[in-house]
């Protein structure tokens, strides 16, 4: 897979899927922009390692309604198009409905589709509408396993990506005549920082048993499926979901 000279943004990209995916990037010829909300450390040190030059770092929190045209205004004003956008950033809130009150239930709804529905909603609109007028270009948005078989303490979670699946795949077919291909990446649980810090002993060996590889994904496994989609090549899987989840889960 070849992305020379393509410009590619990618949300939450300062570590785990993210950055794996920016690295992958970089290593095929694109110029990457690296969004983060507030790690600037972890961004810093993304950027350090990205293959090439002309990489930068746009820090904007996704889920804020105002910083989402201006984080595609502020791309497209350093590289001029964007060719790749992959909708990455994502959060999980527990809200168990046998432990939660409602107004934590509600919190956690409401933020959980800001974050993951609603900010990939407004950037893939903005970043469509450039695409429109430069000759097309590639969204892949990071749903999640659990958008299939239920997140029974996390259900704003199983909606969120189920919801996010639906919307690209209605958007995969109003773009098309535009040359703008759409594509979902559903991983399941994969092997980053955030999961070590999250996962008891216990839930780890749980998921372990879950697979026939017995381990979790890599984040570059999920990042070598993001790049497919958004090849050149993969123009006719566009409105396709890739499952990443190491056959823990198969749905027909």
């Amino acid at each position: 897979m070849d992305f020379k000279n393509k410009h590619v943004l990618i949300t939450g990209a300062s570590r785990g899927i993210g950055k794996a995916t920016a690295l992958a990037f970089a290593a095929q010829g694109a110029k990457v922009g690296v969004n983060f909300k507030r790690n600037h450390e972890e961004a810093k040190k993304t950027l350090k390692e990205l293959e090439g030059k002309g990489h930068r770092l746009f820090q904007y929190d996704v889920a804020d309604k105002t910083m989402q045209e201006a984080l595609i205004n502020d791309f497209i004003s350093v590289y001029g198009t964007i060719d790749v956008l992959v909708n990455n950033a994502g959060i999980s809130i527990d809200h168990d409905i046998e432990e939660t009150d409602f107004e934590e239930w509600f919190a956690a709804w409401e933020n959980t589709f800001q974050t993951n529905l609603f900010a990939a909603a407004n950037l893939s609109f903005l970043a469509a509408k450039q695409m429109m007028t430069s000759g097309g270009g590639n969204i892949v948005n990071v749903s999640s396993r659990g958008a299939f078989r239920g997140e029974p303490t996390k259900p704003a979670y199983g909606a969120s990506k189920a919801a996010l699946n639906a919307m690209t795949q209605s958007l995969a077919k109003r773009l098309a005549p535009h040359k703008i291909y759409l594509g979902v990446v559903a991983p399941g649980f994969t092997e980053t920082d955030m999961a070590a810090k999250t996962l008891t002993p216990v839930e780890r060996e749980n998921l372990l048993r879950e697979s026939p590889f017995k381990r979790m994904a890599q984040p570059e496994e999920v990042a070598h499926a993001i790049l497919f989609l958004a090849s050149d090549g993969a123009a006719y899987s566009s409105g396709s979901i890739i499952d990443v989840n190491g056959a823990s889960y198969l749905r027909s």
